[in-house]
């Protein structure tokens, strides 16, 4: 190797050659940079892309169910609709398996005609449907006990006048009340009386299916051994509708007068599809009455729509896509089945083979008498 002509050498107070190994170390170093700058490099950015994108996202979600939070009468509702949620759900089991779905229906429309009344006479909302409701509850038991008539018929009698009433009264007396908020329900209307009325009854609620478990489900399933064995199931039907009386009442500011039937049917009916005990069935039913209120709240809220429809629409979505989910679990099942059972022999021809029940062709014993 050539020195360096004389005007291109180092000084040596200026240290190493940086050509030497101080510049092969530089030159080393720069590599790893430049090594650290390919493919690892584009996976640590990468990376960092991904992490960076998650926490967008996580902060996203966590505005979208915080922020409501900060308006008081979306807290307001959502805990009233959790209250209501859980009710409806719970009592939903009991109106499926009693197959008792056209009284929730029912009551839901005296309701309206209760109100109105009440308004009519300057009555609180509450006390106007509370009164129409119970006296719905007596008179439909009345009623039914009539001979050569059904339950069916008693709450088609008695809710539809009821309903009926409250129609002409909102006709003839003019009143402030918001018809479409107590059909459909008010999320903006909910305020701390609801709050409470929808505590105190959800309590009430809890203390009456904790002491008449047991009763209530012997009555559910068979009234003719219950009534054998000491329970009245007469008093447990009519104390039944008035519970769901009472409950309906209480969900009608979250609910609406028109979709709370929808409420305490499809919690329990979605229930059935998965559960195969009467106790897992209450569990899930008051679990997915919940999930359906405080999402159906949160879409209300978002969407600008009544929380009544969107409360029910929730439900009604989870119904659908379990429905299906069983109905295609129960068709694969059915090929399981099918694929594994043992094939049935040939038939063979008459008089001989496996179809005349031996291979020596004679008919088999006891067959000759018929």
């Amino acid at each position: 190797m050539s020195e360096r002509p004389d005007h291109r050498r180092r000084p040596p107070e200026l240290g190493p050659d940086p050509g030497g190994a101080g510049g092969d170390l530089r030159r080393r170093d720069a590599g790893v940079h430049r090594a650290g700058s390919g493919r690892g490099g584009r996976r640590a950015t990468s990376g960092a892309r991904t992490v960076g994108a998650a926490r967008r996202r996580g902060r996203l979600v966590s505005d979208w169910l915080t922020t409501p939070l900060e308006y008081a009468f979306f807290t307001r509702a959502l805990l009233a609709g959790t209250v209501v949620g859980a009710m409806s759900g719970a009592l939903s089991t009991f109106v499926v398996l009693r197959r008792m779905s056209y009284i929730g229906h029912g009551l839901a429309h005296s309701v309206l005609g209760g109100v109105a009344v009440g308004l009519a006479f300057g009555v609180d909302l509450y006390v106007g449907a509370i009164v129409a409701t119970v006296a719905s509850a007596l008179l439909i038991d009345a009623v039914a006990r009539q001979r050569g008539l059904h339950a069916d018929a008693a709450i088609g009698i008695v809710t539809t006048s009821i309903f009926a009433i409250g129609i002409a009264v909102l006709a003839v007396v003019p009143t402030r009340l918001n018809v479409e908020a107590v059909l459909f329900g008010n999320l903006l209307g909910v305020d701390r009386t609801d709050l409470w009325v929808a505590v105190g009854v959800g309590a009430l609620f809890a203390v009456v299916l904790f002491l008449l478990y047991k009763p209530l489900v012997f009555a559910t399933f068979d009234a003719e051994v219950a009534r054998v064995h000491g329970v009245r199931a007469s008093g447990i039907e009519l104390l039944f509708s008035l519970v769901t009386a009472v409950v309906v009442v209480a969900s009608v500011r979250v609910l609406g007068v028109l979709l709370i039937a929808a409420a305490v049917v499809i919690p329990g009916a979605t229930a059935r599809l998965v559960t195969r005990s009467i106790g897992a069935m209450l569990a899930v039913s008051t679990g997915l009455g919940v999930a359906a209120a405080v999402v159906g709240l949160y879409l209300s809220f978002y969407l600008d729509v009544p929380s009544g429809p969107s409360i029910v629409l929730t439900g009604a979505s989870v119904f659908a896509v379990v429905a299906l989910g069983s109905a295609a679990a129960a068709r694969r099942a059915l090929g399981v089945a099918r694929r594994f059972s043992p094939p049935s022999g040939p038939a063979g021809p008459e008089g001989t083979g496996a179809g005349d029940g031996g291979d020596d062709g004679q008919v088999p014993v006891g067959a000759r008498h018929h």
